[in-house]
């Protein structure tokens, strides 16, 4: 237990320390960006003294480390800046666009993480067999399908010819309307999910095929047990440690998907508030997103490695 308290510590203590290097490889890479939010707020014809009063009422022409001071101080408060010309909170912009994106992201990991356990329990199951050369067929299909091919493919295919399911429109609330809801967002979840599926399905059939190998699995079959519970007691167990890890380190790349995805489907998430931002030039809006996605996927990535500590008992004597 205490060695299980001192793992988790060690986390705790990183997060902060990531979550700073975050913020100043964004803060200064967006630095080195040419536009002036000045001209952003004032307008492009406003004459060079009232940009320069702009400067000098924002502290835009102070050192960059002062700026970097002053921009963590409000992100601690929760303040993210302004943009465009009616100075929108850039907080507030992003409160509205991340929970989009978190529930498409997670949707998309649950359809991923179903699909490629069912299959890839069932391949290791049936090992060289039939149903394993079908599934490692569609296993090696869904991992070389690129995401936002697959999603214009499924526009084409269920909007415009078969027109079952809606490519673009107002996202429902999915309490008042979880049909709309989930016809809106069953495309970009699978569009998703797919590639996902694939690389996991064959990391689950590893994983399993390895524990099946394994001495006590026979010891266990010679003493009478039956095939049923070695499976369903010891060998998922043991054998969905490295899946699990594994698919808590693939919510980052699933989120990165995810910006892709709602731009294609015109879905109010963090995606689209990227495209405002670089299609009107936005840096103070830019940068707040990507801040937060980046802090988001390391809390997220943080609790999975705290999981795994509580999955995996062998990991906590380390």
């Amino acid at each position: 237990m205490n060695n299980l308290l001192r793992l988790i510590g060690r986390r705790l203590v990183a997060l902060p320390i990531m979550a700073l290097g975050v913020t100043i490889l964004v803060f200064f890479l967006m630095s080195f960006s040419k536009v002036d939010p000045a001209y952003n707020a004032l307008g492009e014809s406003a004459t060079p003294e009232a940009v320069a009063q702009y400067h000098e009422a924002h502290g835009l022409d102070d050192p960059l480390p002062v700026r970097y001071v002053r921009y963590m101080g409000g992100l601690l408060h929760g303040d993210l800046g302004t943009y465009g010309a009616a100075r929108y909170s850039v907080g507030e912009r992003v409160a509205k666009a991340l929970p989009v994106t978190m529930q498409l992201t997670f949707i998309g990991l649950f359809i991923g993480a179903i699909v490629s356990f069912l299959l890839g329990v069932l391949a290791a199951l049936y090992r060289d067999g039939w149903p394993d050369q079908v599934i490692r067929v569609f296993s090696i299909a869904g991992l070389a399908t690129p995401s936002f091919w697959l999603a214009v493919l499924m526009i084409l295919v269920f909007s415009f010819y078969l027109k079952l399911l809606p490519s673009s429109g107002p996202l429902p609330d999915p309490f008042a309307n979880p049909g709309g809801y989930m016809a809106r967002m069953l495309m970009p979840s699978v569009a998703l999910a797919v590639p996902l599926t694939g690389q996991m399905t064959r990391i689950v059939r590893t994983a399993m095929v390895e524990e099946l190998d394994r001495d006590y699995v026979k010891t266990a079959k010679g003493a009478g047990l039956p095939h049923a519970v070695v499976i369903g007691r010891n060998v998922l167990r043991n054998a969905l440690i490295t899946p699990v890890t594994t698919l808590g380190l693939k919510i980052g790349y699933l989120m990165g998907g995810a910006v892709v995805i709602e731009t294609i489907f015109n879905l109010p998430g963090m995606g689209m508030a990227i495209l405002e931002g670089i299609q009107g030039n936005e840096t103070m809006l830019v940068q707040g997103v990507v801040i937060v996605v980046a802090l988001s996927f390391i809390i997220i990535n943080i609790v999975v490695d705290m999981l795994y500590l509580l999955i995996n008992p062998r990991i906590r004597t380390v």
